[in-house]
């Protein structure tokens, strides 16, 4: 594993800076998103997102929190769930990247504020929790399972690494520290012997640790990472498998358990691993992250099929109408992929990340960017109610995307998310420049040499599939760029086309040009953006029979808004032995039918011998389908992305 040098000191506008691995990350001062898809769902995370989640936040208390607990009013006028403290410190990191990336000159001031309310709330040794500790709540550290303590420095820590690395250390970096020093001496060599319950601190301090130099911090994370799985935490209904305390991280061969709480865990081991130089533990990791991808995966890269614990289900368990999927375990899931990514260098990683933007991520807030989905399910087989827009959700299944949530984790995860987007696209090493992911971007860095090189990309991705990269600035001497070729073109042709006009086909994987590169010069690759139809695994039993509809890197979905005759989407039948059509506006068009049984009887019993149901009515039709990301916008519907394709009476 290569040092990253430029990184080993700590290196500004990056979530993640490792001192070593395969490839080097480019962070907000490198890359900049300046057009298309990505582009007007960050514009709307500035102007809308941000300030709807600190809106919310105020209204229902969480903001306020921290001054009772100042005021001495905590025990009667505390408000939220026992982890709230956190989405306050998500917001502060989503605001600060957002800050460094220049997107509005107000949000410092708004950092400051909110970190205004927070510092005093503080005590002498670093402790800083509104939830825990004072008169009338339980002790500092006596719910170590459920408290969150520990989650919500994870937060605290990240928003100020945050501000450190995009604007510069300010107070929230150094209440950051002071809570990282209390974790260190309080559960460090000697202290308490435990984990907590929802994993995240271990990843923060990593970061902390490649910030500022201090070794502590990093200890610190491989200790909270080695004792997990020893039974530390106490047994409870769901298992200890539920916070992954059930197997040490480095025996176990899947992710398992709290699909959010796994991920998180994941991403911090490969953050221990990667400073440490632990290819053992790397391993393990890459071989869980193989095993869950194989079989606990859903076609839209989300993760988590059980409701009641928000947990992965058994192997190929992964039903459509129950899927989980939560937001934040989509965020999760990208985090750990993108630190394979750089670790590893391997394009698989970045190939789920992408699915898991487009198709997760991209799909929780609404097109204004005041409402959101928590959990994005397959099939919507109700049409739901619009959730009111003064009060926030009891529920994370919503029917449609809510303004608040009682829990609401996810809103401020999607918004750290798109601050920090640009960070995702592109990497370097010793030989060049890799893009990842693609969407209009200026990209500008220095290789390991000192050489620089500027990049300038256009594409309509993913509505089309021509990607073009001109060459701005570059050395006098051969050089790579690399582009990925995604593992969704699989069965179809991609091509190359270098500066010289030769045009080559290639595979799934990595897609690369050396040479002495003048500016001006362009390389273009175009990928397969016709629609096509994707088979299930018939080990998922819960679709077998049924097809799905995929365009580039975006699942399509029917909904019923687009049915003719007021029909629901139980009715659609698909016909898979013809090609989807493009559509206008970036829908498709599936053959197929709607069919109604003849006379259906509601009231008998709803099993017989085959050949006994009355024969279906049928209308021979083409049926729309729409982005998966995009269902939902337009009001209540019915919605499913797994089609089937003959009616069985």
């Amino acid at each position: 594993m290569k040092e990253n040098k430029e990184n080993a000191k700590g290196s500004p506008a990056l979530p993640v800076a490792p001192a070593r691995g395969r490839l080097r990350p480019l962070g907000l001062d490198e890359v900049r998103i300046t057009g298309g898809f990505w582009a007007r769902r960050r514009e709307t995370n500035t102007t809308a997102i941000l300030g709807h989640c600190r809106d919310w936040m105020e209204r229902v208390g969480w903001i306020g929190n921290f001054r009772a607990a100042v005021e001495g009013r905590i025990e009667q006028d505390r408000r939220g769930r026992e982890f709230a403290d956190s989405d306050v410190y998500k917001l502060l990191e989503a605001m600060s990247w957002a800050a460094g990336d220049g997107a509005d000159p107000a949000l410092d001031a708004q950092i400051a504020a909110i970190t205004d309310t927070i510092a005093p709330a503080q005590e002498t040794d670093g402790y800083l929790n509104t939830a825990f500790g004072r008169p009338g709540q339980q002790p500092r550290y006596s719910d170590l399972e459920w408290g969150h303590e520990l989650y919500c420095y994870g937060h605290l820590i990240q928003a100020g690494v945050a501000q450190a690395r995009a604007r510069g250390e300010g107070e929230l970096t150094k209440v950051a520290r002071r809570a990282a020093d209390h974790v260190c001496a309080t559960f460090g060599p000697g202290g308490i012997e435990g984990v907590c319950g929802h994993p995240e601190i271990e990843t923060a301090l990593v970061e902390l640790a490649r910030l500022t130099g201090e070794q502590r911090y990093l200890d610190q994370a491989a200790l909270f990472v080695e004792r997990r799985g020893h039974g530390t935490l106490a047994d409870i209904e769901f298992g200890r498998a539920y916070y992954q305390d059930d197997v040490p991280v480095r025996d176990a061969t899947v992710l398992r358990g709290h699909a959010v709480r796994a991920l998180y865990l994941a991403a911090g081991a490969v953050d221990v691993a990667v400073e440490t130089g632990d290819d053992a533990l790397l391993a393990a990791v890459v071989r869980q992250w193989d095993a869950a991808v194989a079989r606990r995966t859903y076609l839209t890269g989300g993760m988590g099929s059980h409701h009641r614990d928000e947990s992965f289900g058994d192997d190929f368990v992964l039903p459509p109408d129950r899927a989980y999927s939560e937001t934040c375990a989509g965020v999760a899931s990208v985090m750990l992929s993108w630190r394979l990514l750089l670790a590893t260098g391997e394009p698989r990683f970045a190939d789920l990340a992408e699915r898991t933007l487009f198709n997760v991520v991209a799909t929780s807030p609404s097109e204004d960017g005041r409402s959101f989905f928590y959990a994005n399910t397959l099939h919507r087989r109700r049409r739901g109610a619009v959730p009111p827009a003064d009060s926030d959700s009891p529920r994370a299944e919503s029917s449609l995307r809510a303004p608040w949530f009682a829990v609401s984790c996810c809103p401020t995860n999607v918004a750290r998310t798109l601050a920090l987007l640009p960070a995702y696209l592109a990497t370097a090493d010793d030989n060049g420049v890799q893009l990842h992911q693609y969407a209009d971007a200026e990209i500008s860095t220095t290789l390991a040499n000192g050489d620089g090189v500027a990049l300038r990309v256009r594409t309509d991705y993913p509505s089309g599939g021509s990607v073009t990269v001109r060459i701005a600035r570059s050395p006098d001497r051969p050089w790579t760029l690399s582009l990925r070729v995604p593992a969704w073109t699989d069965g179809a042709t991609a091509w190359l086309v270098d500066a010289d006009g030769v045009r080559r086909a290639v595979a799934p994987g990595t897609a690369a040009v050396t040479r002495v590169f003048r500016p001006g010069d362009e390389i273009r690759l175009e990928l397969p953006m016709a629609p096509r139809w994707i088979e299930p695994d018939p080990r998922i039993d819960s679709v077998r029979g049924s097809v799905a509809v995929q365009r580039g890197p975006l699942v399509y979905c029917a909904e019923s808004v687009d049915l003719p005759g007021g029909h629901e989407v139980d009715a659609v039948r698909v016909d898979p032995s013809t090609e989807p059509q493009d559509g206008p506006d970036d829908t498709v068009v599936a053959p197929g039918e709607l069919t109604v049984p003849r006379d259906p009887d509601d009231a008998a019993w709803p099993y017989r011998p085959p050949g006994r149901a009355a024969a279906p009515a049928t209308d021979r039709t083409g049926i729309v389908l729409v982005p998966y990301h995009s269902w939902a916008n337009r009001g209540p519907s019915t919605m499913r992305v797994w089609l089937p394709t003959t009616y069985t009476p």
